[in-house]
């Protein structure tokens, strides 16, 4: 098929609208990445969105609303707690996995029987989803495995002729996918996959916040997850990535034992004062990194890096987000400096 590249118009929303009311895919701009967008209670439409991104059948898919309240309308079971935290983060990057019911098919699921619901703050979103009239499930629009998209660019080149169309929205604000949490109690909630809102955010509300193992360790084959960037190795370009914990110093050290004419490195802003070596920088702080992070693995297999050596953040607010995002495009190789 055509990709057609559609603007943020009112008409142009319509038309996008009117493409996933009739069972069509097409690329969202959300204020964390772009979302491959189709009918949630399609099944034929969500099964395309599997087939476009080339992923697994056991990876779920979130599902998008113009309206916590409109969650009754898809889940068995709505916790007091999940009121609470959407009337503070909602519409904003959090999503809240839930018990669902029937009208959400398990093939959106990934075979399970939760779902997790979101509401997004980006504009062009949120009318695409009234205007439609559709809970819509949507995944990163990228390829799947590799850096999720942050532009309609990105998309275009991810999807091109496998999507109806992809929306232009501009860039992403927060550049990394929402974060998830599940129940643990009354007062409880597991962080899931760790975004925007931070654990320290969701203390406000909480009582106690429990960071999921999986975000920082490898899971087992076969283990079911109920979140999706849980199981399989992600975010990562075509280039061989490696996370290196350390000063700048013991990272200069490193890179110049270890470099080649296809080695590069991906430093915090202020590092190239001090590195003599290729290199690209993502930001001086954990928001900026977030923002920049996947844009800049983009822009590596652009240049031709084979190889790329990455300063890890810390894994303090965001940047538990920007960490996770790393360990997997690094399939968990950590050298520490």
């Amino acid at each position: 098929m055509d990709t057609v590249i559609l603007s943020d118009s009112e008409a142009d929303l319509l038309k996008a609208a009117e493409l996933i009311k009739n069972g069509s895919i097409v690329g969202i701009p959300t204020e964390t990445v772009y979302g491959l967008g189709a009918d949630a209670a399609n099944e034929n439409a969500v099964r395309g969105i599997f087939a476009a991104k080339g992923r697994p059948a056991d990876n779920p898919l979130i599902v998008h609303l113009a309206d916590f309240s409109q969650a009754v309308e898809y889940t068995s079971e709505i916790p007091e707690l999940a009121w609470k935290l959407a009337e503070k983060f909602c519409p904003g990057p959090l999503t809240m996995v839930l018990p669902k019911n029937n009208r959400i098919p398990m093939v959106t699921s990934g075979g399970l029987d939760t779902v997790g619901i979101r509401v997004p703050s980006h504009t062009v979103m949120h009318r695409i989803i009234e205007l439609s009239g559709c809970p819509i499930a949507a995944p990163s629009a990228n390829t799947s495995g590799y850096p999720s998209p942050t532009t309609a660019q990105h998309v275009f080149r991810d999807m091109n002729g496998r999507i109806a169309a992809v929306v232009d929205g501009g860039q992403s604000q927060f550049g990394v996918e929402s974060t998830v949490i599940s129940f643990d109690g009354k007062d409880a909630v597991r962080i899931l996959r760790p975004g925007a809102v931070t654990r320290e955010m969701l203390l406000e509300v909480c009582g106690s916040v429990v960071i999921d193992p999986a975000i920082l360790h490898e899971v087992e084959a076969g283990a079911k997850v109920s979140s999706p960037g849980m199981k399989y190795k992600h975010y990562s370009p075509k280039a061989d990535i490696i996370m290196v914990e350390g000063s700048i110093g013991a990272f200069t050290e490193l890179i110049g034992r270890s470099g080649g004419d296809s080695v590069y490195s991906l430093i915090f802003d202020g590092d190239e004062e001090v590195f003599p070596y290729r290199h690209l920088t993502y930001g001086s702080d954990s928001a900026e990194q977030a923002h920049l992070l996947f844009q800049k693995l983009r822009e590596l297999d652009e240049l031709g890096a084979e190889k790329v050596y990455v300063r890890a953040p810390s894994p303090e607010g965001m940047g538990l987000a920007v960490y996770n995002r790393l360990i997997r495009a690094a399939g968990f190789e950590v050298i520490r400096v």
